[in-house]
């Protein structure tokens, strides 16, 4: 989720080492550069082509004085095709090194493509590593929307996040959600200071004034759900009933209006899994920042961010997003109304089941324009069918979480509650640990429920244009 408000942009130095290694290549005479770009629809140079990572591993050193971040980026992947050369995504800055296999390798900067090419072609099926260096300042990146992302600095640290395009602002990377990976960090920071990011903590060590902090994602992730975040946070552990590890990070001014909604996380996770089904990583928990340092709370994976103390309607939304958005991620970008209606639709859920309107009631109040207080947000609501933003801009547009919900309601309302709570869950068994896109989803609803009527759902709520007729 991306609540849209300004920050103020600030630069900072950087550096970074990134080194490829490489087995099995072979002049091969079939070879070629992989394209720049996966060809997304909405960010068409984002993510490249002819390669799949499997693991990055990213040592990095950030001291907030002098704004200076250093350290080395391994990407471990697998050649899809044979590759004369292969493209990374980095932002801004200055590049070092570049080896393959140990080896040096060529390399060439246009934009934020970072091209590699290494002695030897990689063979189709390769598995290589890459290993470079790289040092500058990292940028914060103001998206088609306005919204800032990519490095921010906060009052005492740092904070990096990513969605749609800001993670190539901090590593180099494939940066697109169709290439998901594992992840290992190691973070040195001044001691007193502290290193978060998702996953689960693997050790801390203290030399001298400075402390590495580590951390491991064991599942598979989508660059742009990668986050770190720096500074002198209060720290818990906690478990859920079944066992489930919570880590939090508070910053101090946050805290005590944070404790009350964090202590709920257990009780959250354990009702989203009765919802839609085993939670899909190895632990949940939250980074709470203040207002100021971040301008819109965000799913990041395992620890979503939250500027300020989250409400309880906010937690249930990132939290659902663990299942439809970071265990089953978009294809596309032009797909994020999977991510943004299932969310919006659990807090339509937990309001029903605790107290709240009913999601009938909240679909009828949507429909009838009486559930937001203007009539702009009303207009809004109906200016572009959810499956189909008009560009970049809108891919988080009102249409896209609210009236993207509105579909889901009718979907319910076709098959009845038992088989939509059954159809909840499947989708997000079907596609656990994936990506998938809109039609995967229609195909998915249709043959779920055989005999079924689907044509007027599609067509007139998730691609028809304006305020369909009242169902």
């Amino acid at each position: 989720m991306r609540l849209r408000r300004p920050l103020r942009a600030r630069s900072l130095t950087a550096a970074v080492l990134l080194t490829v290694s490489v087995a099995g290549c072979g002049e091969g005479p079939g070879a070629s550069p992989g394209r720049p770009g996966v060809g997304d629809p909405f960010f068409p140079e984002a993510g490249n082509e002819g390669y799949d990572v499997a693991h990055y591993a990213l040592r990095l050193g950030y001291d907030p004085g002098p704004h200076r971040l250093t350290g080395t980026a391994t990407i471990t992947a697998r050649a899809t095709r044979d590759l004369s050369a292969l493209n990374l995504d980095l932002r801004g800055l200055d590049v070092e090194a570049v080896a393959v296999d140990g080896a040096p390798a060529r390399w060439s900067r246009a934009g934020q493509e970072l091209t590699v090419r290494p002695r030897g072609a990689l063979d189709r099926g390769a598995r290589f590593r890459v290993t470079v260096r790289y040092s500058g300042a990292p940028v914060t990146v103001t998206d088609p929307d306005g919204s800032e992302e990519g490095w921010l600095r906060t009052a005492d640290g740092a904070l990096a996040l990513g969605e749609p395009v800001g993670s190539a602002a901090w590593f180099p990377g494939n940066h697109h959600p169709s290439d998901k990976a594992t992840y290992s960090l190691a973070v040195t920071v001044p001691k007193g200071l502290r290193a978060v990011s998702n996953g689960e903590p693997a050790g801390e060590e203290t030399e001298g004034d400075r402390t590495t902090y580590r951390w491991r994602t064991g599942e598979p992730m989508a660059g742009y759900l990668a986050t770190l975040a720096i500074g002198r946070y209060e720290t818990g552990r906690t478990t859920t009933a079944g066992g489930l590890p919570v880590h939090t990070a508070v910053d101090p001014e946050e805290a005590e209006a944070s404790r009350a909604v964090l202590a709920r996380i257990p009780e959250v996770v354990a009702w989203a899994e009765r919802t839609f089904g085993p939670y899909p990583f190895s632990s949940a928990g939250a980074i709470v920042e203040r207002p100021g340092d971040a301008g819109y709370a965000l799913e990041t994976q395992s620890r979503p961010v939250f500027p300020g103390a989250p409400g309880i309607v906010l937690l249930v939304h990132e939290i659902a997003h663990q299942w439809y958005g970071n265990s089953v991620t978009p294809r596309t970008w032009r797909d994020m109304w999977l991510n943004e209606a299932f969310a919006t639709y659990a807090e339509w859920l937990w309001q029903e089941e605790h107290g709240g309107d009913t999601a009938q009631e909240v679909f009828d109040a949507l429909y009838a324009g009486a559930y937001f207080p203007d009539a702009e947000r009303d207009e809004a609501l109906w200016s572009f069918p959810p499956a189909e933003p008009p560009d970049a801009a809108h891919v988080s547009g009102l249409p896209v979480y609210w009236r993207g919900a509105m579909v889901l309601h009718r979907i319910r309302q076709t098959v009845g509650d038992g088989a939509f709570r059954a159809l909840l869950r499947g989708w997000a068994a079907e596609h656990r640990h994936g990506t998938a896109d809109t039609g995967d989803f229609t195909a998915y609803v249709e043959t779920f429920a055989p005999g079924r009527d689907f044509d007027a759902v599609w067509e007139d709520w998730l691609y028809g244009a304006g305020r369909p007729p009242r169902p």
